[in-house]
């Protein structure tokens, strides 16, 4: 009798080690384990400056101040709670800023001429080593497509660069939206959400600092948010400075 109940014993035992550990490999399909990992992306978020009336559900990804996108499933920047001095910027520079691959998705070949011109304005800002270039290759670091579901008055969004010193790798264009507005309002819609992608928040977020010595507000910078088909269509004089103190040659 003593061993069988030894033997049950031992059984329910393993039983229980097999359900522990299919749970603690199951990491994805996990509701605690994925709920952890939304608190902290929107505490990430929160310490970047942003508030919780800034911050939307949309489903696989946290969509920020309207265009600014973080994937729910990112790698959380272990310091991220140190203190940020900086302006525009999310505190994380962009490796090979001299090279950043980026690649035209063919649902939005029609805009060429607009990604041209939008790079053009990064890649000439004086004394910064900012270089974007068009690949046809199967490796980039960024995607730029059209996505026609954003909705609302939102003419594009980004991803910003990340911890590891790669740039935000998706641009989605609201291209119903904003095809109809002027030549010069499509570039300054795909040119600041380039921005993003290189670290730029937004210049007239309240709660930003200052890139050291580009303090003050910028009425006429690019970077301003909220300003789909109206703002800016040129990369300020500040926003201009700001890139060569973040990017410098």
């Amino acid at each position: 009798m003593k061993n069988l109940l030894k033997k049950i014993a031992v059984m329910a035992l393993l039983s229980a080690v097999m359900i522990s550990c299919s749970k603690k490999n199951d990491i994805s399909t996990d509701p605690e384990t994925e709920t952890t990992q939304n608190q902290k992306v929107l505490a990430y978020i929160k310490n970047l400056g942003f508030t919780d009336a800034q911050i939307v559900d949309s489903g696989d990804n946290y969509v920020v101040d309207g265009d600014i996108v973080f994937n729910k499933k990112m790698e959380v920047p272990a310091d991220y709670g140190k203190a940020i001095t900086e302006q525009y910027y999310n505190g994380y520079i962009v490796t090979n800023s001299n090279n950043i691959r980026v690649k035209i998705d063919p649902s939005i070949t029609s805009m060429t001429s607009e990604i041209n011109s939008a790079i053009n304005q990064w890649n000439t800002v004086p004394n910064s080593k900012i270089k974007f270039v068009i690949t046809t290759g199967t490796v980039y670091d960024i995607l730029i497509k059209v996505d026609n579901t954003i909705g609302g008055s939102t003419c594009g969004q980004a991803y910003l660069s990340t911890s590891n010193g790669k740039a935000g790798n998706t641009v989605w264009i609201n291209q119903a939206l904003i095809q109809n507005n002027s030549f010069a309002q499509r570039t300054r819609t795909i040119t600041h959400e380039f921005g993003h992608t290189i670290s730029f928040k937004h210049t007239n977020q309240s709660t930003t600092t200052n890139v050291p010595g580009v303090g003050g507000t910028d009425a006429q910078s690019l970077m301003n948010g909220g300003q789909c088909g109206s703002g800016a269509t040129v990369l300020s004089a500040k926003d201009k400075q700001a890139t060569a103190v973040l990017y410098p040659l």
